[in-house]
């Protein structure tokens, strides 16, 4: 375990990714790992945006694995996706890089995929009326959600959104989306 320990310190450092946390969400564990990040990006006097951006990104995407984690809690695979949660943010040259990413259950891959495919065409002109128009939409008790977290962090970002979804087994496929700020 020590040599793997090593390699994780490795990858993690060569990759510049400064934050990264792997497990069950938890709402106080959202809280403390922002706390930590905005604390951070404060101390590396980054811009008060920058700062904003990277902190409302990170939020909404563990905000986003933690409640699909709690929409699948009572489904045959919902433990093993609540603890399948990875977040990391890096850092290029210019950019802070955050991945998210979670085990999905198969029957919501097309649902997911169509949102992104249609939120990552959109320019800043459309997003923003997407944006307008979902928040004019009620949205089902039963739904993950209309998107808008999605719209508001394509509408932050300084290249469209990336996403994977890596299929696993007949159950689940493991889902990853990247934002660079």
């Amino acid at each position: 375990m020590n040599n793997q320990l090593y390699e994780v310190q490795r990858f993690l450092q060569s990759n510049r990714i400064l934050i990264s946390f792997s497990g069950k969400l938890t709402q106080g564990l959202i809280e403390e790992y922002g706390a930590a990040v905005k604390k951070y990006l404060e101390h590396a006097e980054r811009p008060t945006s920058e700062i904003h951006d990277v902190f409302s990104i990170f939020i909404e995407q563990t905000q986003n694995i933690k409640n699909y984690c709690s929409h699948q809690e009572k489904s045959p695979h919902g433990e093993r996706i609540a603890s399948s949660s990875v977040v990391t943010i890096g850092k290029t040259e210019h950019n802070h890089v955050i991945h998210s990413g979670n085990l999905l259950a198969n029957d919501d891959v097309l649902c997911l995929r169509k949102t992104l495919d249609q939120i990552v065409s959109l320019d800043k002109t459309e997003l923003k009326q997407l944006y307008k128009a979902k928040l004019r939409e009620t949205v089902s008790p039963d739904a993950l959600g209309a998107g808008i977290g999605l719209i508001e962090m394509s509408r932050k970002v300084k290249h469209p959104l990336e996403y994977s979804i890596i299929p696993i087994d007949e159950h689940v496929s493991f889902f990853t989306l990247k934002a660079v700020v």
